[in-house]
């Protein structure tokens, strides 16, 4: 198996297999694959065994189903764009090796790769009060595997007891060795008027990588224009529109006149 990451900003993921070998990866993030590479998608896969844990593992906001890209009779060739700008990276699994991801944070990994849901009651609070869809999931397994995070990396690496309070937007990965929950940002005029009223605290040992962008973030910065789009497609939006273009075009008129003379 030959794995190599290309481009800068938007990078793409291109696994080379050799006959029996094969990665998984949740559903709907193919880029393209040769003629070499067969597909297997199911709902036990990806440490899932059974419908339940399908479900579990979607409702840590991972896919329900899961392909396999397997190679059979001839070397082949699969890719897995980004999703967002940012970063593309391997990462090792084994006894030691568990980690916790942020929903979409996880792009592909060896047949050994285990993705399931790391729901706790207290991390359920942090995603649902902090209104960015927070849920971690957790992986773990054997091989590796390839994560995906959006903008720019910032990582660190917290000593015991160490603690570092992020935003829950901007958590992509950390080692199952740091402890998290949810702690609120003091002060009532900091949490109505300033950056919310949650954030994560992460207590080491271990390394955590944050990311500068998120999908969550994305959709909560491009709303408003959405919501402007679609009321300006109502009739009395088009008639505003249509009056202050006709006002506009009056206006550009009357000023031609005037620099005509």
């Amino acid at each position: 198996m030959d794995a190599t990451i290309r481009g800068t900003v938007m990078q793409v993921l291109e696994v080379h297999l050799e006959p029996g070998e094969s990665v998984i990866a949740e559903s709907g993030v193919l880029g393209w694959y040769d003629n070499g590479i067969e597909m297997t998608t199911s709902s036990a896969m990806g440490g899932a065994d059974g419908v339940w844990d399908a479900y579990k593992r979607s409702f840590g906001g991972s896919s329900f189903f899961m392909t396999r890209y397997e190679s059979t009779t001839a070397p082949g060739t699969v890719a897995f764009p980004a999703r967002l700008p940012g970063k593309i990276f391997q990462i090792p699994l084994g006894p030691d090796r568990s980690y916790l991801v942020q929903q979409h944070g996880f792009l592909a990994g060896l047949e050994g790769s285990t993705l399931t849901t790391a729901f706790h009651p207290k991390e359920l609070g942090v995603g649902l009060a902090g209104g960015f869809g927070f849920m971690l999931q957790k992986l773990e397994g054997t091989g590796h595997a390839w994560i995906e995070l959006s903008g720019e990396l910032s990582e660190y690496d917290l000593t015991p007891g160490q603690e570092l309070r992020v935003h829950p937007g901007h958590i992509g990965l950390v080692e199952g060795t740091v402890d998290y929950k949810l702690a609120t940002i003091p002060g009532l005029k900091n949490k109505f008027f300033g950056n919310g009223f949650f954030v994560v605290k992460l207590t080491g040992p271990g390394k955590v990588w944050l990311q500068s962008f998120s999908i969550p973030m994305l959709v909560q910065e491009i709303a408003p224009f959405l919501a402007n789009a679609s009321s300006a497609t109502s009739p009395s939006s088009q008639l505003e529109t249509a009056a202050v273009a006709g006002g506009l075009v009056a206006a550009a008129k009357g000023i031609g006149g005037l620099l005509g003379k």
